[in-house]
């Protein structure tokens, strides 16, 4: 079953009519992790704003667990869990204090639902006593993830959820979304770091407003038309020049310490290749044969 249709979703601001979400459509099952992936002003929150009803569309419609968004928005807020980017709990609340308030809102309690939580609460159960404001990043996700489920939603938006928190904290939300997806619930998960992209079940690349794909991760990765290859060098700066340059090359662009290049000719000559930037003066050339990554597949989308 579909948790979340959208179709033909369009989001204007402001006097000039600045497009900010430009006709998007996609679905999520429940059961399943869906990505929202893009850099931030690409239109990931503004979506994610209209379909927890906190937003009006100006376009398009937007269906949450078989309720419109307009018509249906206050059935749709006892049925979603939602947690925003920006951490906003009760600060001078404690741990147990935030939790009890949540539920007590949905009209249940902890007990109730606690089998949803479990895994989670009971790492910041030692905690409870202290004041939400006073717990770290990662903690601070904990409860916020704790709070958007007491109510068992059906849906569960989680707005760039890991911006901020540290690379272990984040591998642990991930560990424990798996789990809350065994639960039947249609996780929705927007972000801009493209290394979690994998690890969701299909995924949007979403930028200025419109979806470039959506597709598995596996899927998109597999439509990179070309081999790609990482070349780096002593003199980066002239290599990535030479690579724009050259009327041998498909594209090219950094991609930390090396350059990620495609070639026009598919079975390039890499030999070859170093004896041509070599000519250009350039020096301890490393060239190689690389995986392609869902940047690549972004970056290759956003040319087309």
């Amino acid at each position: 079953m579909e948790a979340v249709v959208v179709r033909d979703l369009t989001k204007v601001y402001g006097k000039d009519k600045k497009i900010a979400v430009d006709g998007v459509s996609f679905s999520v099952s429940q059961g399943e992790i869906f990505g929202l992936i893009g850099p931030d002003g690409a239109g990931k929150t503004s979506i994610f704003r209209m379909m927890t009803t906190l937003l009006l569309p100006d376009g398009g419609s937007v269906m949450v667990d078989g309720l419109d968004v307009v018509k249906g928005y206050k059935q749709i807020r006892q049925r979603i869990g939602y947690m925003p980017g920006r951490f906003s709990l009760y600060q001078d609340l404690s741990v147990e204090e935030n939790l009890n308030f949540f539920a007590t809102v949905f009209n249940t309690t902890i007990e109730e639902n606690y089998h949803l939580i479990k895994d989670i609460y009971v790492q910041i159960e030692p905690f409870k006593k202290r004041r939400a404001g006073k717990l770290s990043g990662g903690m601070k996700q904990k409860l916020a993830l704790c709070c958007a489920l007491i109510h068992k939603p059906t849906v569960l938006f989680l707005d760039e959820p890991t911006t901020g928190v540290d690379p272990v904290s984040r591998k642990e939300f991930w560990e424990m979304l798996k789990q809350l997806k065994e639960q039947n619930i249609a996780i929705i998960v927007s972000t801009p770091y493209m290394d979690e992209a994998i690890l969701c079940d299909r995924i949007a690349l979403i930028q200025d407003g419109k979806i470039l794909s959506v597709d598995t991760p596996e899927n998109i990765i597999k439509s990179y038309p070309t081999p790609l290859y990482a070349i780096k060098a002593d003199q980066m700066h002239l290599l990535l020049k030479v690579l724009q340059q050259s009327d041998k090359v498909l594209s090219s662009y950094a991609f930390g310490e090396y350059a990620h290049v495609s070639f026009k000719e598919a079975d390039a000559n890499l030999d070859a290749i170093k004896n041509y930037f070599e000519s250009k003066g350039i020096t301890g050339i490393e060239l190689k044969a690389t995986r392609v990554t869902i940047e690549d597949s972004f970056i290759n989308l956003l040319k087309n």
